[in-house]
């Protein structure tokens, strides 16, 4: 029986020095150094009036990203402004109109209380309709410095209430 050699992969022998003198391995690669990484790094890196223009640009962009953003919010908030002044002046006169049902049922008194408390609505309504959006940003920052306590029932009351309307709201929907 005739055993079969499998073919296996030769290596190729290195040439062989001439002289009776052992073949020296082959030289490892020679470590970098470090002033040749700075080198490559700095080939990399764009020129420094470039990376000034890069700069410049990015802040450029970014200032103009800003001035978008903020022209946005005022927008939308002084579209907001407009709608809670129209909101609160329809409260004004919802309580205004219900100050002479009150004088039938409860007394001339308490019509008299209703009438003063829709001239304090209507006066509130004309003043925010005065003031821009950053004027009554002041004013809100003003009243919770001097009072935070308030200011914290405030939202837990008006969160209460708009809780309730979007409750209500989607039963009804």
């Amino acid at each position: 029986m005739t055993e079969i050699k499998k073919p296996t992969a030769t290596k190729k022998a290195a040439p062989k020095p001439a002289g009776n003198k052992p073949a020296a391995e082959p030289a490892a690669k020679p470590a970098k150094t470090k002033s040749a990484a700075p080198k490559a790094v700095a080939k990399a890196q764009p020129a420094k009036g470039k990376a000034e223009n890069v700069k410049s640009k990015v802040k450029s962009d970014m200032h103009d990203f800003k001035t978008q953003a903020t022209d946005s919010v005022r927008a939308a908030a002084t579209k907001g402004k407009d709608r809670a002044t129209e909101a609160v002046g329809s409260i004004g006169k919802l309580i205004r109109d219900s100050a002479g049902t009150i004088d039938d049922n409860v007394g001339k008194q308490y019509g008299d209380y209703a009438r003063s408390a829709a001239d304090m609505v209507d006066g509130f309504a004309s003043k925010m309709e005065a003031k821009d959006v950053d004027a009554l940003a002041e004013d809100a920052r003003q009243f919770v410095r001097k009072s935070p306590a308030v200011a914290i029932g405030a939202a837990a009351a008006i969160g209460f209430v708009l809780a309730r309307l979007i409750r209500s709201g989607g039963k009804d929907a």
